[in-house]
């Protein structure tokens, strides 16, 4: 059976994502669930790095925070590396933090996979980018600044209008 198709609509355009059901079921669930509710809809791609990631999945415009569900564990020992295009879980220092959030590569980020327990837990892979590269890219280009206490948050929202199973 083939992997599910997610739809983003951002304001910079539409990207198609394959997540890896058949690698990291209890991430892609996760992802899937938060997809299916409608959570991700009107979000913001609030952390934006140049040479590095794209993150979002958490605040609405303003920088407001969205409550989320409880943290899953992390699954980066059985996804693939952090390339360029890959969707992957944002989370804090803790390896088993990870809820809503998630970045996209812009380049390939291989200090960010997994090396082991612990420290080297890594940052789970659990999709990619299949069509959209471009507004990928067109993310990367967007002026930033601070907006205290955050750093790298895009001027313009870049929005994530919709998010649907395809």
């Amino acid at each position: 059976m083939p992997n599910p198709k997610v739809q983003f609509i951002t304001s910079l355009g539409e990207l198609t994502i394959e997540v890896f059901e058949d690698k990291t079921p209890v991430t892609t669930a996760n992802f899937l669930d938060y997809v299916k509710s409608g959570f991700y809809d009107g979000t913001i791609f609030h952390r934006v790095i140049p040479g590095f990631v794209a993150q979002g999945g958490g605040f609405v415009p303003g920088m407001d925070q969205k409550k989320t569900k409880s943290s899953i564990v992390n699954e980066a020992s059985k996804g693939p590396g952090n390339s360029r295009g890959t969707l992957s879980m944002a989370r804090t220092p803790h390896p088993d933090s990870a809820t809503s959030q998630f970045f996209i590569s812009f380049v390939d980020n291989r200090s960010l996979d997994y090396r082991g327990p612990g420290p080297g837990a890594g940052y789970c892979v659990f999709g990619k980018v299949t069509e959209g590269m471009e507004v990928v890219d067109a993310m990367a280009a967007v002026p930033t600044g601070r907006l205290p206490p955050h750093t790298d948050v895009p001027k313009d929202d870049i929005v994530l209008i919709s998010a649907k199973i395809l």
